[in-house]
């Protein structure tokens, strides 16, 4: 038993000095400069909360009692973002302050702000956000207004109370938060979680398997698969839940639904929930992956036929590579190999999205890529194609015409 405790620390020693190598920890100046901007972005918020309460009719009194902040989700609240990552925040408001609030006078101060740059709001998407580089930091902004006439700051987002009398926008809004701490709060030991979930996405990224919007997985599904990893090994330090998380994925008995705790029942709230029992669509889905928190959804809804086949060819090779490196006849290196996607096949098709200007590019290459996995399910249906296998690597080329080849499909 000594041995196998030093062997275990020395795996997971190993397995950082790895990570280390591939430049997957951000900086302490790094780190500091997050911390800056997102003071300073917190300080632009309340101001302008409390600006547009004074125009609404608000006393200085009340306004200053309005509250209103910024909150994070995703890679940087989970603790696992790297160098040049971006930040996902929330703008939490009371609720005399509306979303048409946010997309113009707020727009309009971070315009004036000396510290953005490329800003683009969208607000007729699904989830309306104002994308930004705030002192050379990418963010993305949503907003939410709470039925609250103040914003408390020890304001409890899992509270389900939150939800009531909000529409689906700022619903959905509220989720990115919502499911991230609800991770956070179902994680046995966060240091250890946060240390397999870095290595699983540095993993996911190098193999060619991290993009929700092509039909694999994005970042919160992986933290969430992680998660139930840790939840079934509690006490398991970070080299060990990496190699479970390959075994217990690999031999999953897909579509059963991984779940991190029981699905909300008998809730008043009545938000539409995946439930394959009601829903019919819900049944089709071939990979679900529940969000933790109410109203829960599948987040992998986008999984197709062929690139579930792709993840589980992966699931089953990095389970071999563990059992080899357990063993001491491989290396972390040999998990993290990079995937060379043009030397598996021998017919390949190529998409390439062309504009006339960086904004017009932005849009079309964004609106292309969302419309990649609908092509998928396409060739999918086509009798002589075996599979479907998309690149999630795009190629830009020098920015003259902005013509990229946006995806390479393996047929």
């Amino acid at each position: 038993m000594p041995y196998l405790n030093q062997r275990i620390k020395k795996l997971t020693h190993e397995l950082t000095q790895c990570l280390e190598k591939h430049d997957v920890f951000d900086s302490d100046s790094g780190l500091q400069q997050r911390l800056l901007v997102l003071g300073k972005l917190n300080e632009l918020v309340k101001r302008w909360i409390y600006d547009i309460s004074i125009v609404k009719g608000k006393s200085e009194a009340e306004a200053k009692v309005t509250g209103g902040k910024i909150c994070t989700f995703g890679s940087y609240r989970l603790g696992v973002h790297g160098k040049g990552a971006d930040i996902d925040t929330l703008v939490i408001a009371p609720r005399h302050i509306d979303r048409s609030d946010f997309f113009h006078s707020m727009k309009e101060r971070l315009e004036d702000c000396k510290e953005v740059k490329h800003l683009r709001a969208i607000e007729d998407a699904y989830v309306p956000v104002i994308k930004l580089e705030f002192d050379g930091i990418e963010m993305d902004m949503l907003f939410a207004r709470l039925a609250l006439s103040n914003i408390p700051v020890n304001l409890d987002l899992l509270d389900i109370n939150m939800l009531r009398n909000l529409d689906h926008k700022c619903v959905r809004s509220l989720n990115g938060c919502r499911v991230t701490d609800a991770i956070l709060s179902l994680v046995p030991i966060h240091e250890n979680f946060k240390l397999a979930l870095r290595a699983i996405k540095l993993w996911a990224k190098r193999r060619g398997i991290y993009s929700n919007a092509l039909g694999f997985l994005g970042g919160v599904s992986w933290s969430m698969l992680v998660a139930r990893t840790c939840q079934l090994y509690p006490n398991a330090v970070a080299a060990v839940i990496v190699q479970k998380f390959f075994f217990v994925f690999s031999t999953w008995n897909w579509p059963n639904p991984v779940l991190l705790r029981k699905m909300d029942e008998n809730v008043e709230l009545d938000l539409p929930v995946w439930d394959p029992r009601i829903n019919p669509s819900d049944k089709y889905h071939l990979m679900p992956i529940i969000t933790p928190a109410y109203p829960q959804q599948n987040s992998t809804f986008n999984v197709s036929h062929s690139t579930l086949a792709v993840m589980k060819e992966e699931f089953t090779r990095g389970r071999n590579i563990c059992n080899d490196i357990a063993l001491g006849k491989k290396c972390w290196d040999d998990l993290f190999e990079l995937f060379s996607f043009f030397s598996l096949y021998r017919h390949y098709m190529v998409i390439t999205a062309t504009a006339k200007s960086q904004e017009h590019y932005l849009k079309w290459t964004g609106l292309v890529e969302s419309k990649i996995r609908i092509l998928i399910g396409k060739l999918e249906y086509n009798g002589g194609i075996d599979l479907a296998h998309v690149n999630c690597k795009t190629f830009n080329p020098e920015p003259v015409t902005y013509v990229i080849p946006l995806c390479i499909l393996s047929v």
